[in-house]
């Protein structure tokens, strides 16, 4: 496919190129299936010969369509004049020509009807055929995406003297406005994370509604005069920006086979661990120097251009979805209605309620029944609460022992960005040199193998707190506990790595509503660590405080050893499976 073109689908498959396909009635952007110079592959009218003759076309032998042309020069002679493009759908822009694949044979059901899938083995339709170009560009925009959503929840960190002041309340009644952001987007994955798993919906209206809307709910908030207003419109803006951190990861799953999603993963979860780190960077020097509304301005300022750009650029990724309105277009252009998609038949007897109901109670029915998955949950959501409580200690340890100013203890979030970064490279280069060429030589093998780089890394979170606890005084220079927040920060993001990457091998076609449930553990817990932090370390001290995290990280040390070699047998007596 030439570039222009693969632009031309772009655009046309993002919200910008629908509203203007629904405004024009299917005049401009059009699918293949809606140009003149359409052919239906040689199998395809093979199949609607042997349905019933009643509802098939008759089609003139001049304009029968018929199988594309195979001679390459010929092709992009008319690929160039816009001619014979649509009939061979699938010829990604990375293929030769020399390796076109053939032609798959639609399937017929005994009641006659015409399953709709793919026209070919490449069909360009299908995102794991996009080129690497265009599924990079996507996954970047996804990553900047849930970057600029957990960048907005700990930029509101450096305002909270600022409330406290402005409001007349306490610490813990400040705090008020990271935790319940925190929370808004660990409830909003259950509602839709699972609406975007239903095929007539998709994953792009959930994604560009949500965010439209958090985009306008960020300006009331960094507006509002008073505090109970404050805390409901931030609880409103982590509930709406929440999708693409629990569907973010299914839609990379939606492009990516099992050989390269890892990589992709690794970016989508870098951007989830930095974002909550560079928040306080950001808006620390800003506040300080202006006031305190200038992080929730920040948050306006970040999010603003990625929603412009979600509307001009993200396309559908969910296979169900395409094919269900390639299903449509096929009736219209054929007039026969023996053409559906898999996702019609199965819920063509359910009504729009039991459709809903059945995906949203399902990431909790699995997690429930499944006592692997469960185990993965909840060692998530531990970890993720003592991210957001650690935070807490670093204004009690920098300013105290070390003077830094609000600017400064910003800065030392920058370690964390670090860490992660060292993590990337150490955890790519495995995947890139050991984990890959062994998958291509002998097979994915047991999920479990997923979790490899985990058991080592799974010392670190502990290792990286005690050290940050026990060497947090005046009489020891500051970089050594950075060190610490640089360790546990690395080891957090393998671990994570490892836990997104195993959730959707479990059930792939419920990713999304898994992640959905693996964030609102994850946010929950971290919801109420926000909160405890603060009386935590004043009670016990920061020495104390963090080595009590220190010691629940440790926990996860059997977990995860016990997870990679028993998994299997957990996943055994999973009644949802069985």
């Amino acid at each position: 496919m030439a570039f222009g073109e693969s632009i031309y689908d772009i655009v046309r498959d993002a919200p910008f190129g629908q509203l203007m396909r629904f405004f024009t009635n299917n005049r401009f952007f059009k699918y293949p299936e809606e140009r003149p110079n359409f052919q239906l592959p040689e199998p395809w009218i093979r199949i609607m010969s042997d349905a019933d003759g009643d509802e098939t076309p008759q089609l003139e032998p001049a304009t029968a369509p018929n199988m594309p042309n195979l001679n390459p020069q010929q092709e992009a002679v008319e690929e160039q004049q816009g001619v014979g493009v649509t009939a061979q759908p699938g010829i990604e822009g990375n293929e030769s020509a020399e390796d076109k694949p053939t032609h798959l044979t639609p399937k017929m059901t005994k009641d006659g009807t015409i399953l709709v899938d793919w026209y070919n083995e490449g069909d360009a339709a299908n995102p794991h055929n996009w080129s690497n170009l265009r599924r990079a560009l996507l996954a970047l925009l996804i990553c900047l995406y849930t970057f600029v959503v957990y960048l907005s929840s700990a930029i509101y960190a450096s305002s909270t003297q600022g409330v406290m002041e402005k409001f007349g309340v306490n610490n813990l009644e400040a705090t008020l406005g990271l935790a319940m952001y925190v929370l808004g987007y660990g409830i909003g994955p259950l509602l839709f994370s699972p609406l975007s798993e239903i095929p007539r919906i998709g994953r792009g209206p959930v994604y560009i509604i949500t965010m439209g809307l958090y985009v306008v709910l960020s300006i009331p908030t960094a507006l509002v005069n008073n505090f109970p207003g404050l805390v409901i419109l931030r609880f409103l803006q982590g509930f709406f920006g929440s999708p693409c951190l629990a569907s973010g990861g299914a839609t990379l799953s939606d492009m990516y086979s099992l050989v390269h999603l890892p990589f992709a993963m690794i970016a989508w979860v870098g951007a989830m661990s930095c974002g909550p780190s560079l928040g306080p960077l950001l808006s620390g020097f800003a506040v300080a120097a202006k006031s305190w509304r200038w992080s929730l301005y920040e948050s306006i300022w970040v999010s603003g251009p990625v929603l412009i750009a979600l509307f001009l650029f993200l396309p559908e990724t969910s296979g169900p979805n395409i094919l269900l309105r390639r299903a449509e277009r096929l009736r219209k252009l054929t007039g026969s209605q023996k053409f559906m998609s898999q996702s019609e038949i199965d819920q063509r007897h359910m009504t729009i309620s039991g459709i809903a109901i059945d995906a949203l109670v399902k990431p909790l029915e699995i997690t429930i029944k499944d006592p692997a998955v469960m185990f993965v949950q909840i060692y998530a959501a531990i970890v993720y609460g003592i991210y957001y409580s650690y935070f807490e200690g670093f204004p009690l340890v920098y300013p105290v022992f070390y003077h830094m100013n609000l600017g400064e203890v910003g800065l030392v979030f920058l370690c964390i960005a670090i860490g992660c970064l060292v993590a990337i490279i150490l955890y790519g280069s495995l995947l890139y040199f050991v984990v890959t060429p062994r998958i291509k030589k002998v097979g994915m093998g047991p999920q479990e193998n997923v979790l490899l780089a985990g058991l080592p890394s799974s010392f670190g979170p502990p290792l990286g707190l005690f050290l940050f606890a026990w060497t947090a005084r005046t009489t020891i220079h500051w970089i050594v506990p950075t060190v610490g927040i640089t360790i546990y920060a690395g080891s957090v993001f393998t671990v994570l790595q490892c836990i997104f990457l195993y959730i959707p091998l479990s059930y792939p076609q419920y990713a999304a509503s898994l992640f959905a449930a693996n964030d609102f553990f994850r946010s929950a817990l971290a919801c109420g660590s926000i909160l405890f932090a603060h009386p935590l370390y004043q009670n016990l001290g920061i020495a104390k405080g963090t080595s009590l995290l220190g010691g629940l990280s440790a926990i996860g040390i059997v977990g995860m050893w016990l997870l990679f070699f028993y998994g299997a047998k957990l996943r055994a007596l999973s009644t949802f499976a069985t």
